[in-house]
């Protein structure tokens, strides 16, 4: 089936995750993506070796992609990456702040060659300010942008274990170029996005950073337990299985405190009222549920939860997800054979997902080179 990007040329001189993430969703909506490597190649292809000698970062950001290995410093390379560019519809980025300018793929510059290009430059703290030349990986900028300050339990800071940082903005800068692809479309218009790792994460960020600016507070780590809902967190059955509950509104916690605890009467108690009033007495809370939970296996737990309409969910390990029933999963074709990882989150309700190959090092280069000689 034709997808909704057939016809979309997209040039990814990339790297790492930021970029590759956000152009292997425009290669799975149908955009032609060729992505430019360094003769050395992308250096996520060497985060890791577990596929076969593949990196499980690189199989699953570069599905559907076209590699051309080029030296853009070599003026014979840069000519034809100019040439490819003439071609195209949307430019993305990521080196090392000001690399893409000093070769002369300057976005700017660039938009005013091609009129109708679309460029993404994708950076760690933006354009501007004192830090705009600063190196930016994520585990750096989760602990810069405060992240890692509400992640973890009370004794340390911790990291979140993915690349959040990276996705986040990839995912933004997605839906940037698709919003600006949609603008060119009614307008004529090309305009130029710029996204910082930085800046996607402070954004996420508005809650704690608006609690302690208007509330006087930052948010605790509290870790497996939500800093401003109750009861938010993991609880422990009587047979030590445990179970994260989650209460979202007054309504939720009556049918809990009646139907789960069996004590309709907490509902309307004194200091557990509300909310805020639960979130501040929040170890007389625990100790009120930690009893009752107690005395009951998490099978009866579960029963009890179903028949009150409460949230709840396993704290499951990475062996289980991978198990889990509702796991979606679907292949991809590499140099090593056909891997199979988990679907994209997106789906079209009338086809099932089929993804692009992972490229090679440089497996499409001489295509290229011929595709664009003149």
């Amino acid at each position: 089936m034709s997808r909704p990007l057939s016809g979309i040329l997209v040039v990814a001189l990339e790297q790492a995750v930021a970029a590759p993430f956000a152009t292997a969703r425009l290669a799975d909506a149908g955009a032609r993506v060729i992505k430019v490597e360094r003769p050395g190649g992308d250096f996520a292809r060497g985060y890791d070796a577990v596929i076969d000698g593949l990196s499980s970062f690189f199989v699953w950001l570069n599905r559907g992609k076209e590699s051309c290995v080029l030296d853009i410093k070599d003026p014979s390379d840069a000519a034809l990456l100019q040439r490819i560019l003439a071609r195209a519809d949307v430019f993305v980025q990521n080196l090392a702040p000001g690399a893409a300018a000093r070769a002369g793929f300057g976005s700017e510059a660039l938009r005013r060659e091609c009129p109708r290009l679309v460029t993404c430059d994708i950076s760690g703290y933006g354009e501007g300010g004192p830090y705009r030349d600063m190196k930016a990986y994520d585990l750096l900028v989760q602990a810069e942008s405060g992240l890692a300050a509400v992640t973890g339990g009370p004794e340390e800071p911790g990291r979140v274990g993915i690349s959040v940082c990276d996705i986040s903005c990839g995912a933004s800068a997605h839906a940037g170029i698709l919003e600006a692809l949609f603008e060119r479309e009614r307008t004529g218009r090309a305009r130029g996005i710029a996204l910082s790792l930085f800046h996607t994460m402070t954004d996420w960020m508005n809650v704690p950073i608006l609690q302690l600016v208007h509330g006087g507070k930052a948010p605790p780590r509290i870790g497996l337990t939500h800093p401003s809902i109750a009861p938010y967190g993991v609880y422990a059955a009587g047979d030590g299985e445990k179970l994260l509950i989650g209460i979202q509104n007054e309504r939720e916690w009556a049918s809990f405190c009646a139907r789960v605890l069996e004590r309709p009467e907490l509902a309307k108690a004194e200091p557990f009222a509300s909310n805020v009033a639960r979130v501040a007495n929040r170890p007389a809370l625990d100790r009120e549920i930690a009893d009752v939970f107690g005395r009951l296996t998490r099978a009866a737990l579960v029963e009890r939860l179903n028949a009150a309409s409460i949230a709840y969910g396993a704290v499951n390990p990475v062996e289980a997800v991978a198990r889990h029933p509702q796991l979606r999963r679907t292949r991809v074709a590499t140099a090593k054979g056909p891997v199979e990882i988990v679907a994209p989150a997106l789906q079209w309700k009338d086809e099932e997902p089929s993804l692009g190959a992972v490229p090679a090092l440089g497996e499409h280069t001489e295509k290229i080179r011929h595709e664009f000689a003149t």
